[in-house]
């Protein structure tokens, strides 16, 4: 038997053995060397590999900063496998919540000042959907998009599913103090909040080939979680 070790980032070490003859439906779950050294570093992190010998690299869920009253663990669990290299491995902070600091995008805002983070947002809407966006920076008013692909949409109802930038256009995140939006093409938004926090709407959208996110287009918001990685 044969046995390779080699390393990617993060200090991760994978090793590699081959040699034996296994079984047919055992041999189907097994990771080649060609395969595992043509992985892009995303796609290795995402890997699970600890099937028939190899390694499964789960990473541990962060600590949160703060009280949540909507994501579980498995909200979190599920989530971490898709934020942005740059918010692996930091506690995840609340910077705003409507049931601390009331119904307002404006004070939204204001807790954004001098933050440097990609942003988590998080909504529970009046009939227990869960659902929302990452955007790559903070939030602030802009008169223009901001952002980068980095940003993304989410659902977990009925089934968890993540909706990446598609890269038909750059409209990822515009605000003012009357809306937000994350998403958006030919009139229709992926995610729109109203000023006050408390009406939203969820279509689907060419910046991120999203379904909409919540069962019906307009949705009455129940609690809104924004969090930092810090």
């Amino acid at each position: 038997m044969n046995c390779l070790i080699t390393s990617f980032e993060h200090h991760i070490y994978i090793f590699i053995c081959f040699g034996y003859d296994l079984p047919m439906e055992k041999a189907s779950n097994t990771i080649t060397l060609s395969t595992v050294l043509s992985m892009s570093n995303d796609d290795y992190r995402k890997a699970s590999i600890f099937q028939t010998g190899s390694f499964d690299l789960d990473f541990p869920i962060p600590e949160l900063i703060g009280t949540t009253e909507i994501l579980t663990e498995e909200h979190r669990e599920k989530l971490c496998s898709h934020l942005p290299a740059r918010a692996e491995g930091y506690s995840w902070s609340l910077v705003f919540s409507t049931s601390l600091h009331g119904f307002s995008l404006n004070s939204l805002y204001r807790k954004m000042q001098r933050l440097e983070s990609p942003i988590l947002i998080v909504i529970e809407d009046t009939d227990h959907n869960v659902f929302g966006a990452l955007t790559s920076c903070s939030l602030h008013v802009s008169d223009h998009f901001y952002g980068n692909g980095e940003s993304l949409l989410y659902k977990f109802n009925p089934s968890f599913k993540v909706f990446h930038w598609t890269g038909e256009n750059l409209y990822f995140i515009k605000g003012n103090v009357e809306s937000l939006l994350v998403g958006a093409g030919n009139g229709r938004f992926g995610l729109w909040l109203d000023g006050d926090l408390n009406q939203g709407r969820s279509q689907s959208c060419s910046t991120y080939g999203n379904e909409p996110l919540a069962p019906q287009e307009d949705f009455v918001i129940k609690t809104l979680e924004c969090w930092a990685f810090v």
